[in-house]
């Protein structure tokens, strides 16, 4: 909502001071400035990401406009799955909790937290950590470490894909300056010809360079930044559960873990300590 807003705000800001300065507005109308500018970029993008990270970017846009796919929601569902499992794992031993281990996504236990399923990675993630646990009884000190490691390998993953729309932002002045080249270009070969006809031609090569800087400060920019901050913000879904199961490994109890792990969250999106309390009583 507030990314539509920014958006709304940056384009009648920069027509609005044009026109008042007697600007004409029909001279910034120059589509094919744009297919080039736009065009060079969208392929300077495929040609540096993987299809795999290009998917990704392309799913996380939705997510500038209409917020983290991770709500509170999300996170009160996550301390559920927690308590839920820790809990039957401790009333029944490991062994009732195999199958949910290998089988996640036919889990009982998690079939209750939809949200959560619907992550994938963070649901391998919790089972393959839980898991290791389970079938060597590793020391909390050396399974937060082992952790500590996926974790920073995911930061890495989750930072692409901000990186890659930030490589598109960096390049786009150049590639308005290669709109407005060809426009000289065409500029050049007009001479002899009109005043009119090379004036338009001269000011279609300017707006190319216009558009660029526009397009790059304006907005792919600030989606950049927005992106990197929806990495941050997914991240601390992980660190929740790194801090859950060390507390559990720790021996602590399932109350304490999920609260553990209830303090690493995003404190916007956090759920209190006494509706936690609330919520896991159903789980008991």
């Amino acid at each position: 909502m507030f990314a539509l807003l920014g958006i709304l705000v940056v384009i009648v800001s920069v027509v609005t001071g044009y026109l008042a300065s007697h600007g004409n507005i029909i001279a910034l109308w120059q589509p094919f400035e744009v297919l080039i500018i736009c065009g060079a970029a969208l392929g300077a993008f495929m040609i540096a990401n993987s299809l795999t990270l290009q998917i990704r970017v392309f799913k996380m846009i939705p997510q500038i406009f209409l917020g983290s796919r991770h709500k509170k929601e999300f996170y009160k569902q996550l301390l559920g799955a927690l308590y839920s499992l820790f809990q039957k794992s401790r009333l029944e031993g490991f062994l009732a909790i195999e199958n949910d281990i290998e089988l996640p996504f036919e889990s009982n236990v998690f079939q209750r937290f939809p949200d959560v399923l619907n992550d994938e990675h963070l649901i391998y993630f919790l089972t393959d950590n839980f898991r290791i646990y389970t079938l060597t009884g590793l020391p909390s000190h050396e399974l937060e470490a082992l952790i500590d490691e996926e974790i920073e390998q995911i930061s890495e993953e989750l930072e692409k894909p901000a990186h890659a729309v930030n490589r598109v932002a960096e390049a786009l002045p150049g590639f308005g300056i290669v709109a407005a080249v060809l426009g000289i270009v065409i500029t050049m070969g007009s001479i002899g010809g009109s005043m009119e006809e090379i004036g338009t031609h001269v000011a279609a090569a300017l707006v190319g360079t216009f558009l660029g800087i526009f397009f790059a400060y304006g907005f792919v920019g600030p989606a950049s930044a927005h992106l990197e901050a929806l990495g941050q913000h997914e991240l601390k879904a992980y660190m929740c559960v790194k801090a859950a199961v060390i507390s559990i490994v720790s021996g602590h109890p399932p109350a304490v873990a999920v609260e553990t792990g209830r303090k690493l969250l995003p404190p916007e999106m956090r759920p209190s300590f006494l509706e936690l309390s609330e919520d896991i009583k159903q789980y008991r």
